[in-house]
């Protein structure tokens, strides 16, 4: 089971996080589910905030990217009843609010990306992409937005 494997992990499935504006958290559409993006809340915190290269370390910015993945899969749940459900990781989009000449977006991102293949192995390895960004809501240091195949 999915969740199982996230608690060996050392983390629990969240409530999933409620939208900050007008949209909706994911959307599937036939065995598609698209999620909006996901910042790294925890308990309705974030756990970093600010630039990836000037107040928040490498170090923090990977975790940070591991509880984006962890809100955008508590957000396809909410969608779908069950994680076990879930047949691909398909692509991962990381956005990494960056400070000016940082460009180790590729490392952050792949706190998400192993996170991800750490849960679901095979079916975890995606496609990706990994942007550095002047600025995220909520001056959060990591965005993520997934889209994932369904059984």
């Amino acid at each position: 089971m999915i969740e199982e494997k996230i608690k060996e992990l050392g983390y629990t499935l969240p409530v999933a996080p409620k939208p900050l504006a007008a949209y909706i958290a994911a959307k599937k559409i036939d065995k598609l589910v698209f999620t909006s993006g996901q910042l790294p809340m925890v308990d309705g915190n974030l756990i970093a905030v600010g630039k990836l290269g000037a107040e928040v370390s490498d170090e923090l910015g990977t975790k940070a990217a591991e509880v984006c993945a962890l809100n955008c899969l508590s957000v396809i749940k909410s969608v779908i009843g069950n994680l076990d459900e879930i047949e691909q990781i398909v692509k991962v989009t990381v956005f990494v609010n960056s400070a000016d000449g940082f460009t180790s977006q590729p490392q952050i991102a792949n706190g998400a990306s192993e996170f991800l293949v750490k849960i679901f192995g095979e079916a975890g390895q995606h496609v990706r992409s990994a942007v550095g960004v002047n600025e995220l809501p909520r001056n959060g240091a990591i965005e993520i937005e997934m889209i994932v195949k369904v059984k």
